[in-house]
């Protein structure tokens, strides 16, 4: 949703321009400084018993070396030594045993399904005006400024709007918002059932997410429903949380599928429903939404058999998430709320884009001490040292994190902050392409936006084995969070993908 205000601005002839002293300011290198001390603790921990072992197998070996210079006998250094062997030999025991047993355990991504609408759900831009000014609802500076964000927005004609908003006038419903839910998240289960060949009954952990309806049953409760999942199945319904939800989703899956004590399976499910949050008033800040947000879902399947390993596409490396809640600013900053006449929108400040440079600038921080290359390290600390003992001004030094990811998957929230993260992440046009072309095919799903982006690059026959994704949505709240995953084989497109009818045409050619 941050896009949209820079959208927005853009129309207030205001300038965004967030260029990389605002969105990596000085303060980075300092922050990532003490992240480096932070991350070393755990390392320290985690790699305590290895660590220990040194020390002991330096001293058989010296003790070795001084039973060789006194002469003995093989016979005499056997029974010298057997209780040091068998010491050494129990404890290097005891200590794998302990590492195999305590060590966090690997979630592997199976496979992922994106749904795909019915082509009757098109709204291409003249339909959308003209169904615009039918409602009555909107005056003529509303229907201007929709088509000028329209525009701009790097959408094309084939995103998809649901049922409801087809109808002169909309009948948006609780009943209406049952169906474009249960159309959506059942199309994207079903699909990745038969990919699969996964019974449904095999699930542990059921995650779904979606921001703006959440009835009674909740969503989670119509999936178990749908599919009879079994009655021990822990499931989870996450509500309220922007389009940045899904990898939150997809952090809980993996914090539970890494403590569980058997192998189980996880399911993750993101979406967001349109029917009963279309704004039908004339405040432009709540009319953006209108323009880029458009009907799709996500189901993800995780696991955490072993076994899966040689199955599965990907490895889940590192989440790292972001929270600026405690700021006022930064919380209000995308809220839902009544406009003046009673009609409930949701409004976005024109603070967000600085909001979310400052996200985005503190996730990077915690993100790039994990995944960044010794040599990128070293500079780092080289600058750090210069900085420090230099009387002139040192630039801090930004690091190239195309070193670090094969593949970008940017939220799709809009053309402006996919601009701004090319520039100030110093990305090629290959880099971003994914999110512009799911922008401009499938408008904003919201937090399922970057498994199309996924979706869209493993289409193109990208993903080869080791290669690093980078996934990175923004939320309400407001929130930066980002997943990365290692590819475990060469990646092949799933049957019946959201790309599968269209990808030789992309990417297309955007007009400026």
């Amino acid at each position: 949703m941050s896009v949209t205000t820079a959208t927005m601005n853009k129309d207030d002839g205001t300038a965004v321009t967030a260029d990389r002293a605002r969105i990596l300011s000085p303060d980075f290198v300092h922050t990532l400084k003490l992240k480096y001390l932070k991350l070393g603790y755990p390392y320290l921990i985690s790699n305590l018993i290895t660590l220990s072992l040194i020390p002991l197998v330096i001293i058989i070996l010296l003790k070795k070396e001084n039973l060789k210079k006194e002469n003995l006998t093989q016979q005499g250094f056997l029974q010298h030594n057997l209780i040091h062997i068998f010491t050494f030999f129990g404890f290097t025991v005891f200590a794998f045993i302990f590492h195999i047993r305590t060590r966090p355990r690997a979630v592997y991504l199976i496979d992922f399904s994106c749904f795909r609408p019915a082509d009757h759900l098109k709204a291409p831009f003249h339909s959308f005006i003209q169904h615009s000014h039918l409602t009555g609802d909107f005056d003529d500076s509303s229907l201007e400024f929709q088509r000028k964000i329209l525009l701009r927005s790097g959408l094309g004609d084939e995103t998809y709007v649901p049922e409801a908003m087809h109808c002169i006038p909309p009948r948006p419903s609780i009943y209406a918002a049952r169906k474009e839910a249960e159309s959506v998240m059942f199309g994207a289960l079903d699909n990745l059932f038969i990919n699969t060949n996964l019974n449904p009954k095999e699930i542990g952990i059921l995650v779904v997410n979606c921001s703006l309806f959440n009835p009674i049953p909740s969503l989670s409760s119509m999936i178990v429903n749908k599919y009879k999942l079994r009655s021990n199945i822990m499931s989870f319904n996450l509500a309220g949380m922007g389009c940045s939800a899904g990898v939150i989703a997809t952090d809980l899956a993996r914090d539970l599928l890494m403590v569980q004590k058997n192998d189980t399976y996880a399911v993750v499910v993101s979406t967001e429903n349109i029917t009963q949050n279309w704004y039908f008033g004339n405040n432009k800040s709540m009319l953006i939404p209108n323009c880029l947000f458009r009907v799709g879902c996500s189901a993800v399947l995780l696991s955490n058999k072993s076994f899966d390993r040689t199955r599965a596409k990907y490895k889940l490396v590192h989440v790292v998430r972001t929270n600026c809640g405690a700021d006022d600013k930064a919380f209000r900053c995308v809220y839902q709320e009544e406009d003046a006449v009673g009609k409930t929108g949701v409004s976005l400040s024109k603070d967000l884009m600085e909001i979310a440079g400052l996200a985005l600038k503190i996730n990077i921080t915690t993100l790039g001490p994990l995944v960044l290359p010794i040599s990128e390290q070293l500079m780092i600390f080289a600058n750090l040292v210069l900085k420090k003992f230099s009387n002139n001004p040192v630039k801090p030094y930004i690091p190239d994190f195309k070193l670090a990811f094969d593949h970008f998957c940017i939220h799709a929230g809009g053309r402006a902050v996919i601009d701004e993260l090319e520039k100030n992440l110093e990305l090629l046009p290959v880099h971003v392409e994914a999110s512009r072309m799911t922008l401009h095919r499938f408008g904003n799903t919201s937090s399922s936006s970057i498994w199309y982006e996924l979706a869209y690059i493993e289409a193109k026959g990208r993903v080869k084995k080791g290669n690093r994704v980078w996934q990175i949505a923004f939320g309400s709240g407001f929130k930066c969070n980002s997943a990365v995953w290692e590819a475990i084989r060469d990646v092949k497109p799933s049957p019946n993908g959201p790309w599968e009818d269209c990808i030789d045409k992309y990417p297309v050619e955007l007009l400026p």
